[in-house]
């Protein structure tokens, strides 16, 4: 969201919002917190299940496990993650926000994981 577009919002919105860039910060740290924390069980549930699915599947005859390929997934969307949200953040470069920002675009793309890695159990 371009600067003008949240400052028009954060206006709009009433003096109820109004913040301090530390307190925005903090909120933005407890939500990515608890996005992470959701995501990790998650994570250790899916691959418990993959090296499950891998001891009943024997018909892929030696090809590359369901659990070696989920934690290879996993590894390449941590580092995709990161570095998507420097590239969000850059919009601030050097401003109070650019943290919040990128904050929020971990919380944002950890939940989107989390949906990804759920619905690799439970097909949803």
């Amino acid at each position: 969201m371009k600067p003008i577009v949240m400052l028009a919002a954060l206006l709009a919105a009433g003096p109820a919002l109004a913040q301090t860039q530390v307190q925005m910060n903090a909120q933005a740290a407890t939500a990515y917190t608890r996005a992470d924390a959701a995501m990790a069980r998650e994570w250790r549930a899916t691959y418990a299940y993959m090296k499950a699915l891998d001891a009943r599947d024997t018909s892929r005859g030696g090809g590359v496990g369901y659990a070696a390929a989920t934690l290879e997934s996993q590894r390449a969307w941590l580092k995709f993650r990161d570095t998507q949200c420097i590239i969000e953040g850059s919009e601030f470069a050097g401003g109070s926000m650019q943290g919040m920002v990128m904050t929020r675009c971990r919380t944002r793309l950890t939940n989107e994981r989390w949906g990804q890695l759920r619905k690799l159990r439970w097909g949803r």
